[in-house]
């Protein structure tokens, strides 16, 4: 399935950084139909473990992870929503991407090696997170305000669905009124299917990257108080948030394996705290997104598919072929772990650990799959 998020943030922060080091991580387009090939769109693998342990048990000719799509997005300016900067091609973009990363700077313009100016002048991370959602906000304002206006015709014939429209549409402008997110809103089931159809901006999901440098003078380490409020801010969004040194990221991007881990621990030896940001970054947004892996694996080709969690055994053929969800019969079940302990498929299925399942099954993250069709 096609999953894209879109990288957001005021100028100077990182942003553009950061996509060139996930562009660096990125992957063959051409093993991904669905993604769109694009200067300004990065393709990356869903780091997971599990899938190189089977591919390695398959002893397999090819390897294909998961993916998510990060597009670039122009950068964000104050009064977008009204076509300032780049306004409206900025908001246009955003529109098409499952989800938003909002990328925000928590190291100070001057960290005694050199001077990075910030458009505000000084480090303020709630300032420049309510600077975009509002701009998120007004723009989100103006397609309700117009969608009320379309759908009274309907409302007064007392049309079910333009009714049911129009009761969310209200509860939306409501919220936006109190420069709140659409995504904070309370639908009931008829108003969410037709919420979801004016594809809302602050509606979709959001993670916050907070931008920091190895050696420089950081909000985390300089005032962990505030550090922690902007955290808990972001969590009251219902959003994650990770800390991510974009700069170290870009400057690893050209390494792998122990190679990039000596690289890693020599870059950051004055933060024992950091982490590998990206890989931490495509995780939480791929659990953002409520999604699942199942992999499918042989002597060919062993592959991660995409699939939203909670998906039955049909709904999840079809993200090998369309066709496989109208000619599902049955699926060959077994989990990843009990597959490669068992030493083979054999082995598995002798100990009853390979199971049929049938049309109701949901898949579970981590179940290998041979569909039967």
């Amino acid at each position: 399935m096609s999953l894209s998020i879109g990288i957001v943030g005021l100028p100077n922060v990182g942003k553009s950084t950061l996509f060139n080091a996930l562009t660096k991580k990125g992957v063959p387009a051409e093993n991904y139909p669905f993604c769109t090939i694009d200067p300004s769109v990065g393709i990356v693998a869903v780091p997971d473990e599990r899938l190189h342990k089977l591919a390695e048990f398959s002893q397999t000719q090819k390897t294909i992870p998961a993916a998510i799509e990060f597009v670039d997005i122009a950068g964000l300016v104050a009064g977008a929503s009204k076509g300032e900067g780049l306004g409206n091609k900025f908001l246009a973009h955003i529109r098409e991407t499952d989800a938003i990363l909002e990328m925000v700077r928590i190291f100070a313009v001057n960290d005694g090696k050199e001077s990075i100016n910030h458009v505000y002048g000084e480090i303020d991370p709630l300032r420049d997170i309510k600077v975009i959602n509002m701009e998120l906000i007004l723009a989100d304002m103006e397609t309700v305000e117009k969608r009320i206006g379309n759908l009274q015709k309907g409302v007064r014939a007392g049309e079910k669905l333009a009714i049911a429209e129009e009761s969310a549409c209200k509860k939306i402008l409501a919220a936006l009124e109190q420069e709140k997110m659409a995504n904070t809103v309370v639908l009931i089931e008829d108003e969410a299917k037709t919420a979801k159809l004016l594809n809302l901006l602050t509606m979709k999901k959001f993670i916050y990257g907070l931008n920091k440098r190895s050696g420089g003078k950081n909000l985390d380490e300089t005032d962990a108080q505030e550090f922690k409020r902007i955290c808990n801010e972001i969590e009251s969004y219902g959003s994650e948030w990770v800390v991510i040194d974009a700069k170290i990221e870009h400057e690893l991007s050209d390494f792998e394996g122990a190679e990039r881990d000596e690289m890693r621990s020599a870059m950051t030896e004055s933060d024992s705290s950091y982490d590998d940001g990206i890989n931490e970054l495509i995780k939480k947004s791929y659990k953002l997104l409520g999604l699942a892996t199942y992999f499918t694996t042989g002597e060919k080709e062993t592959r991660a598919w995409t699939i939203l969690a909670g998906s039955t055994a049909p709904i999840a053929a079809a993200a090998i072929h369309t066709d496989f969800q109208n000619k599902f019969i049955r699926a060959e079940v077994v989990f990843w772990s009990d597959l490669l302990e068992s030493g083979s498929y054999a082995n598995a299925k002798s100990k009853g650990l390979v199971r049929t399942e049938g049309k109701e099954y949901i898949v579970k993250d981590g179940d290998v799959i041979e569909f039967k069709i």
